[in-house]
């Protein structure tokens, strides 16, 4: 598995991350296994979880891909090995409530979600904690510091971000600097090689009843340029299939010239070397400035041989700029 630096620290990771959502509820435990152990024969090292996935699932509260996870870590023994990223902040207090009842990102909260996903992870430890949505009827600085807290009792080892504006991690960077605390490191936050219309948000999960509102945008790409302690780590880099599945057309947010563009760049592309679109995007990930880790995510072998295939795709220099300046 190739890595890559992460957020300037001395510490690499897997340019592929394994996200980890629906394990342990709509992936069962057997396929569960046989697709990180997949993941894992590749080189892969770099597992995405959350305390709160996928509570939306038919009989999921929430925290069973943690303890899942915490099951496969203990039965191979690879803990130790393994760059393992869980979050905190969206855990509904109120079960079937959704997120209108989530658990946001007080101190308190913190520090009790911390202690029960280190339980049900079976670890002493987790490597990268993400605030998971930005709260802002909570102080930034009881958050940063209630997460700095965590760091100095070494039961974190670095902090991300997620589904925050560029704006907003400008400025709880800002206010860590000026206190003496740790830093976030990354955000994760959607992105993908198309890009939706101005204004019209991220992607939509239907069957979780909710959209990711905020996506990767010039801002923040430029915030990452300029600041080479911190990067993005994207989700959901595919669309949920809709690059290459019939019965998954592409939001009607992507519909314009500019995804026309980029497709006519994107099959040009993988014709040239005989790749999948999947495997084209996520090379272009990995091979663009500035270079980010992708999670990807499976619910068969065959996906996870194909996404794993794309650490085997090399592009050109012209061919990262022929899909970076594609527009319509």
């Amino acid at each position: 598995m190739q890595t890559i630096d992460f957020a300037g620290t001395s510490t690499r990771v897997s340019a592929l991350c394994l996200g980890c959502m629906y394990f342990g509820t709509k992936t069962d435990q057997e396929t569960s296994y046989a697709l990180l152990d997949q993941y894992y024969e590749r080189g892969g090292r770099f597992l995405d979880t959350s305390n709160n996935y996928a509570f939306w699932v038919s009989g999921g509260l929430g925290g069973e891909s943690e303890s899942l996870l915490g099951r496969w870590m203990k039965e191979r023994r690879n803990r130790g090995e393994m760059f393992l990223a869980t979050k905190v902040g969206a855990r509904p207090t109120v079960p079937g409530a959704g997120l209108a009842s989530a658990e946001g990102l007080t101190a308190k909260v913190i520090a009790r979600g911390v202690e029960d996903s280190l339980s049900r992870l079976g670890t002493d430890v987790i490597d990268l904690y993400y605030a998971h949505i930005d709260q802002r009827t909570v102080p930034l600085e009881e958050t940063l510091e209630a997460l700095d807290r965590l760091v100095r009792q070494g039961k974190v080892r670095h902090l991300g971000c997620s589904n925050m504006t560029a704006w907003r991690i400008a400025e709880a960077r800002t206010l860590s600097r000026i206190n003496g605390w740790s830093p976030y490191r990354c955000v994760q936050q959607w992105h993908s090689y198309l890009r939706p219309r101005p204004g019209t948000g991220g992607i939509e999960v239907p069957e979780a009843g909710f959209t990711f509102q905020v996506n990767v945008n010039d801002d923040l790409l430029d915030y990452c340029a300029m600041n080479q302690d911190f990067t993005v780590v994207a989700f959901s880099p595919l669309l949920l299939g809709a690059y290459t599945r019939a019965d998954r057309p592409l939001p009607e947010k992507f519909v314009g010239a500019d995804t026309d563009a980029r497709l006519r760049a994107l099959d040009t592309v993988a014709r040239e070397t005989g790749s999948t679109r999947n495997q084209v995007v996520l090379a272009w990930l990995r091979q663009g400035k500035p270079a980010m880790a992708s999670i990807i995510a499976a619910s068969t072998t065959e996906q996870m041989k194909e996404n794993l295939g794309s650490l085997d795709l090399v592009l050109s220099e012209e061919q990262v700029q022929r899909l970076s300046e594609a527009h319509g």
